[in-house]
C-alpha cells in the first residue's frame, strides 16, 4: 500500500484527489494540507511515501514546501502537482528536492501510475514539461553577477575595447590592480578571457546592449 499526503489549498482539488485515489486498491490518502509548511509538517508525522503538492499556494507555496519535506521526511517522494509549467517554478521545485512535476489535467491512471513510479524510485514528469527542462539544463545558465562597483568599471572599459593601460590611468589605479581585478571577474562570470567578458558587458551592463 501507497500512502500519500495531499497538499493544496483548493478543497475541491483536494476532494476530488481523494475520491480519485480512493478508487485505487494500492494508494491511500493518509492526510491533507492547504500550505506547504503544513504538508511538510504532516509528511514529518505521517511518513508517506508520496506527497502531492500544489505549486501556487497562500503562506508557504509549493517550492518551500518541497525543500521542507526534502529537509524533515527525506524518505517521502514529492510529485509538483499544478496547472503551472513555467521554466521557473518548475526548475526551482525540482531543485528544491520534488522527484516529478504534472499537470493537473492529467488523465487518472497516469497520475496512478506516476505516483507508483515515485514511490519506488522513479521520477514522473510530464511530457509537456519535459521538453522545457531538457532546454533549461541544457542552456547554459547566465553568468551570476556579483561584481563589485570597482569590478564593473573594469568591464565596462573592457568593453570599450581599452587596453590594461588605459583602464589603469582612466580609474587611478595601477596595471597590475587591473589584472588583479580582471582575474576576479573572469571567475565570476565565467568567461575565458576578455572577449568573451566584454561581450557578457555588451550583453548585461545598462546602456550597453548591442
Amino acid at each position: 500500500m501507497i500512502s500519500v499526503v495531499l497538499v493544496d489549498d483548493h478543497r475541491v482539488v483536494v476532494e476530488g484527489l481523494r475520491l480519485l485515489l480512493d478508487a485505487y486498491s494500492d494508494i491511500e490518502v493518509i492526510g491533507e494540507a492547504s500550505d506547504g509548511a503544513t504538508g511538510a509538517q504532516l509528511a514529518t508525522e505521517l511518513e508517506p511515501d508520496v506527497v502531492l503538492m500544489d505549486l501556487a499556494m497562500p503562506g508557504t507555496d509549493g517550492v518551500a514546501g518541497t525543500q521542507l519535506v526534502s529537509d524533515q521526511s527525506p524518505s517521502s517522494a514529492v510529485i509538483i502537482l499544478t496547472t503551472f509549467a513555467d521554466r521557473e517554478g518548475i526548475l526551482a521545485s525540482l531543485d528544491a528536492g520534488a522527484v516529478g512535476y504534472l499537470m493537473k489535467d492529467i488523465e487518472p491512471d497516469t497520475l496512478h501510475q506516476a505516483i507508483i513510479a515515485a514511490a519506488t524510485g522513479g521520477s514522473p514528469i510530464d511530457p509537456r514539461v519535459a521538453r522545457t527542462l531538457i532546454e533549461a539544463r541544457t542552456r547554459p545558465a547566465p553568468a551570476p553577477t556579483r561584481l563589485t562597483d570597482k569590478q564593473t568599471e573594469v568591464l565596462a572599459l573592457v568593453a570599450e575595447g581599452l587596453p590594461n593601460r588605459t583602464i589603469a590611468r582612466r580609474l587611478g589605479i595601477s596595471e597590475k590592480t587591473v589584472k588583479t581585478h580582471l582575474t576576479q571577474i573572469f571567475q565570476t562570470l565565467g568567461v575565458a578571457d576578455r572577449v568573451q567578458a566584454a561581450l557578457w558587458a555588451q550583453e548585461h551592463l545598462p546602456d550597453r546592449a548591442p
